[in-house]
């Protein structure tokens, strides 16, 4: 009888110690932290538990379709075999995806947004706990440049008011 007790506390340990065999797990991270809307997001992560050549990956967000959409085209929901795929280093399961928010085909609007990585194509509505990883982003609005800085209301004025005086100064001069 204390063979049999040993042996199922052996098996328990074992059980508890071990990973199941077959487990997917994914992860995803996203730099940098505080994107300007039209910066390059890099997302990465890994898989485990499977042999897969690709992950497939969407985002959901502010005026977004509620089931997520592809990273290249906002305007496509996920689904149906549209989605955004990253290739697995089959070696050691890390994969990694160049998001450039600044050739997109929709509007990324500054706000909170969830990109959802998933081992299969299915929608975010469907996807299996632990064969799926998401992060969050906020993006910030564009960073304003120099060329972009309003021009003063007052100064076509003034400009207008310069080139009349010196039409002005012009034909009085031919007299």
């Amino acid at each position: 009888m204390h063979r049999v007790w040993t042996l199922l506390l052996m098996a328990t340990v074992f059980a508890l110690v071990v990973p199941v065999a077959g487990a997917i797990g994914l992860t995803i991270d996203a730099t940098p932290d505080n994107p300007h809307v039209g910066d390059t997001v890099m997302l990465t992560g890994t898989v485990t538990g499977i042999k897969t050549i690709a992950v497939y990956l969407f985002v959901a967000g502010p005026g977004l379709d509620p089931g997520g959409v592809t990273l290249d085209n906002l305007n496509i929901p996920t689904g149906r075999g549209l989605f955004t795929t990253a290739p697995v280093n089959m070696e050691n399961g890390s994969w990694s995806y160049s998001w450039d928010t600044s050739v997109i085909l929709g509007t990324l609007k500054p706000g909170n947004y969830t990109v959802h990585v998933d081992a299969s194509p299915v929608e975010r509505m469907r996807f299996n706990e632990g064969e799926s990883a998401s992060v969050g982003i906020t993006f910030l609005p564009p960073p304003v440049t120099e060329s972009e800085t309003p021009i003063d209301p007052e100064l076509p004025v003034v400009a207008l008011g310069i080139a009349g005086m010196l039409a002005i100064g012009a034909g009085m001069k031919r007299e």
